[in-house]
């Protein structure tokens, strides 16, 4: 499993506006489920574990094989030390791909066992992206994105094995594994941040 270098989250230009968006997204989508207990795999910066622990009561549990990052619990995501069905909603944001592709069912799959309802992921979407906005007077802002086509075959750069919009890698093929699991409530690609695309999956009874 690639390890992001702890330090890079403070490197300049990592902690910029299309990150802090997309940090809006996982906090509303987390807060969305209701839960009364979260486990956070990849602790990352730690901008969203710390807001909803300051600012809700829910039981927040982080999880990271890297022992910089200071996470509850140290773990491979490929084999979580929970029991079954041990929090409301389980996450992972920009995790997954990681993993070598061939991996991807197996830490997927672990984030299903251990959640009693509601997965969210966010993968990387590669693309060029064409963006739309227009705000007039008393009138809601009208947003249209969408992704020129343009299917690289992705490289391994020390971190991504792979990348949704690459070759081989469709969102298609993604929705392919997580129906396995569950239903896809929601999925979408924030407009203010093209580079992550979002899944939400309710977990089968």
């Amino acid at each position: 499993m690639a390890q992001v270098a702890h330090e890079s989250y403070v490197e300049e230009g990592y902690a910029n506006v299309s990150r802090f968006s997309s940090y809006y997204f996982q906090i509303q989508e987390l807060l969305r489920s209701k839960p009364l207990s979260i486990l956070e795999v990849g602790v990352g910066d730690g901008v969203v574990s710390g807001y909803i622990r300051r600012n809700t009561t829910i039981t927040y549990t982080t999880v990271d094989f890297a022992e910089d990052t200071k996470p509850d619990v140290i773990a491979d995501i490929r084999k979580l030390p929970f029991p079954d069905a041990s929090f409301d909603t389980v996450s992972a944001f920009e995790v997954l791909e990681h993993l070598p592709f061939e991996d991807f069912e197996t830490g997927f799959g672990e984030l299903v066992r251990v959640a009693r309802r509601t997965v969210v992921i966010s993968v990387p979407h590669f693309g060029p992206a064409i963006k739309f906005l227009l705000k007039l007077p008393f009138l809601p802002e009208f947003k249209l994105a969408f992704k020129i086509p343009f299917p690289l075959t992705h490289s391994f750069n020390g971190q991504h094995y792979w990348e949704i919009g690459k070759r081989g890698y469709p969102p298609s093929r993604i929705r392919e594994i997580l129906r396995r699991y569950g239903r896809i409530e929601r999925e979408f690609v924030p407009f203010e941040n093209q580079y992550h695309h979002f899944f939400i999956l309710e977990k089968s009874a």
